[in-house]
């Protein structure tokens, strides 16, 4: 029979033996050719451990059964088989005659189970040396108290918790073993076989590729024979090294090894390089890392790369990257969303706003295919911050709307991708995703709605206008100078000139037939008075004044209501119908979440409302595949993130896209 082993956790456990036992198989042994490193090694054991081990843990034989090698852990299991081998072959270790096997089953069968193992303890220990020249033996080393070696069959019930076993069969000469082998004498006992052991990482973090492509408008497509430009996005939060150092209390969890930027680089690259996107878009990019690593190996990948560092003291920042064989630049713009002496906006995070070119290949001919507009943001973390969220959310938005506009002014399809420290549904999302959210009077807490502060008794409440005049930023998430054109042919007059008609004779004359009230249409209206009457119009809303500014009119932001119309819809579902549990992104203290997204232009179905959701089909920009996500269980599997597969404390998001190819 061949030599067989099964070890757990890398290591191999003999059950422990007396020195008696471990002389005589040395002396056996050692008349042969075994290498040297091996019985040094063998001696080394015997010197150091055998000679301690308590009486106790001796294991009786059955008298001149068989010679039990034993140790404690050891980890060398191709030593171990060497010598197994070695005593397999060697002519002083053999197995008991058939007349002691008899006698064995004999007593085994005539006494209860406890009984037959009180007997085998009683053997002396001297009878554990093999006769010679006996016939082959077949030996089990097990863990237990229950203890019988047979001649063919070996079953050993394995009570320990958590062993590392070492089973072998050695048989020389068949015609020396039964062929039927004895029924076994024990009862209740189970036969021994294969521990489980630890299921890979990328086993349980298995994400399927999800074909959309097979959708009823993806068909309806295809079946009108449009050609498609097809490319995949990547958006990955890679985690800055600089932000780990700074918070290990968040990676408890954690080994240290893993932290360790050495090894988390090659996973991170493998993963991207693995997926092999076309669009990269990341967040937490150290910059020292992107100078010196991550950008040389982007490029040696294909990639085109840009990247914008957080303003401040701030060493991460986004990163935007395309394979310039896929795609051209047209334009490229960073965004800061920092401004001195805005309290709305004195947060350090930034945005990168590309417009790209796809690049067909050579043999299309009259064929031409829109630009396409790609984003990237890292917004504010703070949960209680949710106004500077809005605000972060604002400007992105309106140099979107500035990049992505046409000249016809509709707009390039457009794909938003980055951490936005929101969940789902939260309004935040709901703002980006429906195109519209009424603010005012809400708590800021809840914009992102990453954590309930509903019980604290003070909690900043959102008002209208959320940013002043002067960021010249609407409400509609477009910039005062693109969405109010200068007219043609309109006289320039300047501020001061027309303010010296403010008050003249002329200005003041009321007609007859006009109704007199009092700071409206009187005679010598007050500036106070008036401004009390805006007031009175929308009361909790700060206007601008003759005295202010006044790149806006002063009653067209008193709505507490923010839009914008680039038509937006998320990749992903936040739902894992087939677990019926949500998608998670990252899992902070052990805690998922979805922070996470790809946003992607699409065409809003009419009167299409369902449950405050606005319902879109595809358009131009048409959405093929996606990675799926996980849930919070599997995670949790895997020691949460991040572990030894998953080098970030993010997921990354991956999704397919088809871009119409029109005739010119």
């Amino acid at each position: 029979m061949a030599d067989a082993f099964f070890t757990c956790r890398k290591n191999v456990l003999l059950a422990k033996s007396t020195s008696t036992q471990i002389d005589g198989v040395f002396a056996a042994t050692r008349r042969r050719s075994v290498p040297e490193e091996q019985e040094a090694l063998l001696q080394q054991w015997l010197e150091e451990g055998a000679g301690n081990l308590p009486a106790s843990e001796s294991v009786p034989a059955v008298g001149k059964v068989s010679v039990t090698l034993t140790s404690d852990w050891l980890e060398g299991s191709e030593l171990l088989m060497t010598s197994l081998s070695d005593l397999n072959s060697a002519p002083e270790v053999t197995q008991c005659a058939g007349q002691q096997l008899t006698e064995l089953h004999a007593l085994a069968s005539s006494e209860p189970q406890d009984h037959a193992v009180t007997e085998l303890a009683k053997l002396p220990a001297e009878e554990m040396v093999a006769v010679a020249d006996s016939a082959p033996w077949a030996a089990v080393v097990p863990q237990t108290d229950h203890q019988i070696a047979g001649c063919a069959t070996i079953d050993v019930d394995v009570q320990n918790e958590d062993p590392a076993v070492l089973a072998w069969s050695l048989a020389r000469h068949a015609e020396s073993v039964p062929m039927e082998p004895p029924a076994w004498p024990v009862q209740d006992t189970v036969q021994f076989c294969h521990l489980p052991t630890e299921l890979p990482y990328h086993e349980i973090l298995w994400r399927d590729w999800e074909d959309l492509s097979v959708q009823p408008c993806v068909l309806e497509q295809v079946s009108k024979n449009t050609p498609v430009f097809e490319f995949r996005v990547m958006s990955y939060n890679i985690l800055a090294q600089d932000l780990v150092e700074q918070g290990l209390d968040l990676y408890l969890h954690c080994h240290p090894d893993i932290l360790n930027w050495n090894y988390r680089l090659p996973n991170l690259l493998q993963e991207i390089q693995h997926w092999d996107p076309d669009v990269l878009c990341l967040q937490e990019v150290q910059e020292n890392h992107y100078w010196e690593q991550l950008e040389p190996m982007f490029k040696e990948m294909g990639f085109a790369c840009f990247y914008k560092r957080r303003t401040g003291t701030k060493t991460d920042g986004c990163a935007v990257c395309y394979k310039h064989s896929r795609f051209q630049l047209i334009s490229f713009s960073p965004i800061e969303y920092f401004r001195p002496g805005l309290d709305i906006l004195n947060r350090d995070n930034v945005g990168l706003v590309l417009l790209l070119q796809p690049l067909l290949p050579e043999d299309v001919d009259l064929k031409v295919v829109s630009p396409l507009c790609v984003a990237n943001t890292h917004v504010l973390f703070n949960p209680r911050r949710g106004d500077i969220k809005l605000a972060q959310m604002a400007l992105l938005l309106a140099e979107i709307d500035k990049i992505a506009k046409t000249t016809e002014g509709s707009y390039y399809p457009v794909i938003l991708c980055g951490d936005l420290n929101s969940v789902p549904d939260s309004p935040l999302y709901k703002l980006i995703r429906n195109g519209e959210l009424y603010y005012h009077g809400m708590p800021a807490w809840k914009v992102s709605g990453q954590e309930d502060f509903s019980q604290q008794l003070y909690s900043r409440k959102l008002q209208a206008p959320l940013w002043p005049s002067s960021l010249g930023v609407t409400d509609n998430c477009q910039y005062v100078t693109l969405c109010q054109p200068k007219k043609l042919g309109r006289r320039k007059y300047s501020r001061d000139f027309l303010l010296q008609f403010h008050f003249c004779d002329v200005a003041c004359e009321r007609p007859p037939q006009l109704v007199l009230l009092e700071g409206v249409t009187d005679a010598k209206p007050e500036s106070f008075r008036l401004e009390k009457t805006l007031r009175s119009w929308s009361p909790t809303v700060n206007h601008c004044t003759a005295k202010s500014t006044t790149k806006l009119c002063p009653l067209c932001r008193s709505s507490g209501v923010i839009q914008h119309g680039l038509n937006l819809t998320s990749v992903y579902s936040h739902f894992l119908p087939q677990r019926g549990r949500p998608e998670v992104t990252t899992m902070p203290m052990g805690l998922g979440a979805t922070v996470d997204y790809i946003f992607y232009s699409a065409e809003p179905v009419e009167n299409g409302n369902r449950g405050g959701r606005r319902l879109y089909r595809d358009g131009a920009l048409k959405l093929l595949g996606r990675l799926s996500l996980l849930s919070e269980d599997v995670l949790l599997l895997a020691n949460g993130l991040p572990n030894p597969f998953c080098s970030s404390d993010h997921l990354c998001l991956l999704a397919s896209f088809g871009l119409e190819i029109s005739s010119l």
